[in-house]
């Protein structure tokens, strides 16, 4: 008889997991407190904290990506600087993207999730704010960015995005903010780098 790998059984795990909470409506979502989350990169360690109670949606995505180990060999590969943004740009900001990477027409371990806005969830993508990487709305999965000092311009009727929905922030960097701004140290000219740092592994602490 042949059962299931534990690769494939923990992509059922995780895929139930995050089936089950984003199906519930949001005031029927669990209302457990903070968990923290260790990412570890090539240039050190920083810890997440997010609020399933806040951000129901976004929180569950995340966790189940954690839970499963998908981020697990991810990468930082994209630093956003003021410098490397065009000299017409009305909204310059300040990030850094991380996550799976994942070459373009590949599919992800989760489908796209419902967009969770600022004006919903009462965050702001202020400095150390984790948010959700996007192109429309309804479009994030597994690419989220830090934010390096306050960025009004990415919350909910922020210019960033002319579709004016901002992004979907859902954490914070608790510790190791000084590792985040090692990774924006090593932004270049252009914005996604040609050798991306390695994000080893992320666990609930």
């Amino acid at each position: 008889m042949t059962g299931r790998s534990p690769i494939r059984r923990r992509v059922l795990l995780a895929a139930g997991y995050l089936a089950a909470v984003t199906a519930l409506p949001a005031s029927a979502q669990p209302s457990r407190g903070p968990v923290r989350t260790r990412v570890e990169t090539a240039l050190g360690a920083f810890v997440v904290e997010v609020n399933p109670a806040v951000a129901p949606i976004t929180v569950a995505n995340y966790l189940a990506h954690v839970d499963g180990g998908f981020l697990d060999s991810g990468s930082v590969y994209r630093i956003v600087t003021l410098a490397n943004q065009a000299a017409a740009t009305t909204h310059k900001i300040e990030v850094v993207q991380w996550g799976r990477n994942e070459p373009e027409g590949k599919t992800p371990p989760f489908p796209p999730i419902a967009h969770e806005t600022t004006q919903q969830t009462g965050l702001r993508h202020r400095d150390g704010t984790v948010s959700m990487a996007r192109s429309t709305p309804g479009s994030a999965s597994a690419e989220f960015f830090i934010c390096i000092g306050d960025q009004p311009a990415l919350d909910f009727g922020g210019g960033r995005n002319p579709d004016g929905q901002g992004f979907a922030a859902f954490g914070q960097v608790v510790e190791g903010m000084d590792v985040v701004r090692r990774l924006h140290a090593q932004g270049k000219p252009e914005q996604f780098l040609k050798a991306p740092i390695a994000v080893v592994r992320v666990r609930r602490i």
